[in-house]
């Protein structure tokens, strides 16, 4: 805007609202099924100006609803402020739900207040277009045909990046894929024990480790040359470091991208033996919490790329500083994302402002409704070409369609309902330090 003479900077800021007046006046859940289990919180404030979030999918609304007496009667512009008072009371993968909705929904309220988008808030950005790595789901039927037609699917939608599944959990079902399997007298909680490289002698055999190369082999064969492709749930927390860099040599010829959570994501340093091992690049990290969860694995670079999911490590702008000290030690940045439209957006304000990105998850491809629930998304926003543009509307630069989300609403929840009940609980600490 262009400051006529005589005009006070003051008078020429056009504000829809008072940010040194403005307080959190309440916290409202509506909790949708797409990909899974996804509440979106909604932070009030008196001036009539509300800021979105979201709890992690298959989370726990109560992560956020529990931290309501820490930010009501608050000023939702204090962002760094709040989130240091809330953080302590999250935790590594899903407990980390709350704290993470609450920071998106304040920086949401903070871009609507001031007229700007979340990515100017996080330093600006660095490319106006975000690259998109499709997630496909696995194959009923996992052949390497099968796969053949999932990741065709994703091709054919423009998409130059592309993950597939490559489970351990997938040699159980193989015959011949495993070698000292047997868990007939085995608890079911505790069969994880004896999948590949746990217990009972349990390896994955010459066959199992074959099976991989042709899948692998044939998901190549089918997008060519030109497109990154990279594995989802490599380990799942199942396989021991050995058994993890046997799988990882298998797929070596194949040029991915990167193979995800080869391990448990408390071992650090299993996953730099990993790490070290393979010429294949390792990702992890999407369920750490907080810059001090990535700390050990980025200085000694145990992850070759991290991965974080904001809706675990922190929000945006946690996850900014984790991503710049992963730049600082030569560590690119993908992002994990299986979320609704909420906090997709929030990943891609967050993508364009990092200088190291790889690309972002986008896990919703098979979800017809996706953009019905929100403004300020059309319904070809990835174009051709599998990129997202960044908005540039006020804050996340989209909004809720009620009656849209209403009929996604699972069975327990309601529309934005009323939480009193939450007006004076007490979690741990929580009570001894608001009352």
């Amino acid at each position: 805007m262009n400051q006529h003479p005589g005009e006070t900077a003051e008078n020429a800021v056009r504000r829809a609202s008072e940010p040194t007046k403005l307080r959190i006046t309440d916290i409202r859940v509506a909790t949708i099924r797409a990909q899974g289990i996804h509440p979106i919180i909604r932070i009030d404030t008196n001036q009539g100006v509300y800021g979105l979030g979201e709890v992690r999918d298959g989370a726990h609304p109560d992560t956020a609803l529990r931290l309501k007496p820490l930010i009501v009667g608050q000023n939702p512009c204090n962002v760094e402020y709040l989130f240091r008072r809330i953080k302590r009371y999250g935790g590594e993968s899903r407990e980390a739900g709350g704290v993470c909705a609450i920071e998106i929904a304040l920086m949401d309220l903070v871009g609507k207040v001031y007229g700007i988008p979340c990515y100017q808030l996080l330093g600006g950005k660095f490319r106006d277009r975000v690259r998109v790595y499709g997630d496909t789901p696995t194959p009923d039927d996992p052949t390497p045909d099968a796969f053949r037609e999932v990741v065709r699917s994703r091709k054919e939608m423009g998409l130059t990046f592309i993950k597939f599944d490559l489970s351990a959990r997938m040699f159980e079902g193989f015959e011949g894929g495993m070698v000292g399997s047997d868990t007939k007298y085995e608890y079911p909680q505790y069969r994880q024990f004896h999948t590949p490289g746990r217990g009972a002698g349990a390896r994955i055999s010459e066959a199992g480790l074959d099976y991989v190369r042709e899948v692998c082999a044939a998901v190549r064969d089918e997008v060519g040359p030109g497109i990154s492709l990279c594995t989802d749930h490599f380990g799942e927390g199942f396989v021991t470091e050995d058994e993890a860099i046997r799988i990882g040599r298998a797929v070596e010829p194949y040029n991915l991208a990167w193979i995800e959570d080869v391990l448990p994501w408390t071992d650090i340093k299993g996953h730099r033996r990993v790490a070290e091992a393979l010429l294949t690049p390792v990702a992890a990290g999407e369920d750490l919490y907080l810059f001090e969860g990535f700390r050990e694995a980025i200085e000694t670079r145990a992850f070759d790329i991290i991965h974080p999911d904001m809706l675990s490590s922190g929000g945006l702008t946690e996850t900014k500083k984790i991503a710049d000290h992963a730049e600082r030690h030569q560590i690119p940045t993908a992002l994990h994302a299986c979320c609704s439209p909420i906090a997709f957006m929030a990943n891609v304000h967050l993508a364009a402002s990092l200088a190291s990105l790889m690309a972002v998850e986008n896990h919703a491809l098979d979800i017809p409704w996706y953009t019905d629930i929100v403004t300020g998304l059309d319904k070809d926003y990835m174009g051709s070409d599998g990129y997202v543009p960044v908005p540039e509307a006020p804050g996340l630069g989209i909004d809720i369609v009620e009656e849209a989300l209403e009929e996604r609403l699972v069975d327990w929840s309601g529309l934005f309902a009323e939480s009193t009940e939450w007006d004076a609980e007490r979690t741990g600490f929580l009570g001894h330090l608001v009352h």
